[in-house]
C-alpha cells in the first residue's frame, strides 16, 4: 500500500522505474556472464601469459569487485556515478595491464585483453545511467586504452572499438528518448486527471448553482420591481460562472434576459436507492434502474422497461439517471411543455442502454457546438461528461422538425451482470 501511494505521488518516477528496470536487470546478467567468460579465458591461457601471477592478481581483484557489486546495477539508485567510474577504471586498468602481463606475440596477434568483453558492461552502465553523451565519453576512454594496449590502429581493434561505441551510444539515445516520452506521458496523465476533475466540478455546478441563478433571473424578471434588479444580478453572476466553468474570460456585466436559448438541461438530482432502502433484496451496491426511472414517467413521458430488474452499480445508476433527467429537462425547455417524450430501458448482456426520444422541433445543426463555446455545457457535461466518466457513451441524433433522440449506454460491471442474469 505504501508503495502504491508513493507511485501515485510520483507517477513519472514510477513509470521510469518500470521501463528502466528490465535494462538494469539485463546489464546485471551481462556483467555476470561476461565476467565468467573472462575468467574461463584466463584459466585456459594461464600458462601462456608472460606473468601469470600478475594476471591472477588482477582477476582476484576483479572477482572481489564483482562479488561486492554484482547487484549494484539492478536499479539506477544503486548504480551511482562513483560506482560507474570505479567500474570503468578497473576495466581500463585491465586493458592497460594486458601488454605488461601477456606476451608481445599475443598482444600483436589480437589476443583478448584481461577483462575481455566485460569492459562493455561498464560502458553500457554509463549509457543507461546518463544517456548517449555519457556512453560516448566512456567509449572514448575504452578506445584510447585499446589503442594504447595494441600500440597501433589495428583492424580488429578499430572494429571492436566502433562496435562498442555504436552500441553504447545507440542504447544511451534510446534511453533518453524513452525518458522524454515518459515525462510527456506523465504530464498528459496529470492534465487529463485535472481536466476530468474540472469537468466533474463544472457538472455539479451546472446542475445546481447555475440552474438556481437562472431560475432567480427568470422569476425576478416576472415579478418586477426590486426582484427584477435581483434577477439581473443573478443573470450576471450566471454568465460569469458559466464563463469560468468553460475556462474563458469573465465578462463585465449583462442585463437580465431569458434563458430559453440554452442548450443545457435543468437541475437533476439522481434518485439513487440506498442499500437499506430502494435496493430491495439485492446487496453489494446494486440498484434497480426501473425504480430510479419510474418517477420520470407521467402524462407527457412514457417509460418502457423490461419485466425483470435492471441492476447497475449504485454510483453508475445515479449518474445514468441524472443524465436521463438532464435529457428530459432539455425536452421541456426546448421542445415545449406540450412535447411528448419516451424513455426506453434495455438490459443488454454487457451494457445498459437508455434511449430518450421526443417529438419536438429538433436541434439546429451546429447549435450544440456553439452552446459549448458559449459556456452552456448541459449536453457536454451533464450528459456526455457523465457517461464518459462511467466508461460509456452518449449519442445524440437530431433532425430539425423530427425531434431528438439521445442514446445512453453504460457498460455493466461483471458482478452486476451476474446478478442480473441470476434474477432472470
Amino acid at each position: 500500500m505504501a508503495q502504491r501511494k508513493r507511485e501515485a505521488r510520483e507517477p513519472g518516477r514510477a513509470m521510469r522505474m518500470s521501463v528502466e528496470l528490465p535494462l538494469w536487470r539485463a546489464l546485471t546478467g551481462y556483467r555476470i556472464l561476461t565476467f565468467c567468460y573472462a575468467v574461463v579465458l584466463f584459466a585456459l591461457a594461464y600458462e601462456q601469459y608472460a606473468h601469470p601471477l600478475g594476471a591472477a592478481a588482477y582477476f582476484a581483484v576483479l572477482t572481489v569487485w564483482m562479488g561486492l557489486t554484482w547487484n549494484r546495477v539492478l536499479s539506477p539508485e544503486r548504480c551511482t556515478k562513483h560506482f560507474l567510474a570505479t567500474d570503468l577504471a578497473i576495466a581500463l586498468t585491465g586493458i592497460l595491464l594486458t601488454p605488461v602481463i601477456d606476451t608481445h606475440a599475443h598482444v600483436v596477434g589480437g589476443h583478448p585483453t584481461l577483462p575481455s568483453i566485460w569492459t562493455a558492461g561498464a560502458v553500457l552502465g554509463f549509457a543507461i545511467k546518463g544517456g548517449w553523451r555519457w556512453a560516448a565519453m566512456a567509449s572514448a576512454l575504452v578506445a584510447v586504452a585499446n589503442v594504447v594496449e595494441r600500440g597501433s590502429f589495428a583492424r580488429d581493434t578499430v572494429h571492436n572499438v566502433l562496435l562498442v561505441w555504436v552500441a553504447s551510444v545507440a542504447i544511451g539515445y534510446v534511453v533518453e528518448v524513452a525518458r522524454a516520452s515518459e515525462r510527456t506521458l506523465a504530464r498528459a496523465l496529470r492534465i487529463d486527471a485535472a481536466t476530468r476533475e474540472r469537468e466533474r466540478l463544472a457538472r455539479d455546478i451546472h446542475d445546481s448553482v447555475l440552474q438556481v441563478l437562472a431560475m432567480v433571473q427568470r422569476r425576478g424578471a416576472e415579478i418586477g420591481g426590486e426582484a427584477a434588479e435581483l434577477g439581473r444580478l443573478a443573470g450576471e453572476q450566471e454568465v460569469a460562472l458559466r464563463t469560468l466553468v468553460a475556462g474563458g474570460v469573465v465578462p463585465a456585466a449583462r442585463t437580465a434576459s431569458g434563458t430559453g436559448d440554452e442548450e443545457e438541461p435543468g437541475p437533476v438530482h439522481a434518485r439513487v436507492a440506498e442499500k437499506d432502502g430502494d435496493e430491495g433484496p439485492e446487496s453489494g451496491g446494486l440498484c434497480d434502474l426501473r425504480a430510479l426511472l419510474a418517477p420520470y414517467a407521467g402524462a407527457r413521458v412514457s417509460l418502457a422497461e423490461p419485466g425483470a430488474p435492471v441492476l447497475l452499480e449504485a454510483t453508475a445508476a445515479g449518474e445514468l439517471t441524472a443524465a436521463v433527467g438532464a435529457a428530459l429537462d432539455n425536452v421541456r425547455k426546448h421542445a415545449g411543455v406540450d412535447a411528448q417524450a419516451w424513455i426506453l430501458l434495455e438490459d443488454e448482456p454487457d451494457a445498459v442502454l437508455v434511449t430518450v426520444r421526443d417529438d419536438g422541433p429538433g436541434i439546429p445543426e451546429g447549435r450544440l457546438s456553439a452552446a459549448e463555446r458559449e459556456g452552456r455545457l448541459g449536453v457536454a457535461l451533464s450528459i456526455r461528461g457523465r457517461l464518459r466518466d462511467l466508461g460509456g457513451s452518449a449519442e445524440l441524433l437530431s433532425v430539425p422538425g423530427q425531434g431528438t433522440e439521445v442514446e445512453l449506454r453504460v457498460p455493466r460491471e461483471p458482478e452486476a451482470s451476474r446478478g442480473s442474469e441470476a434474477k432472470r
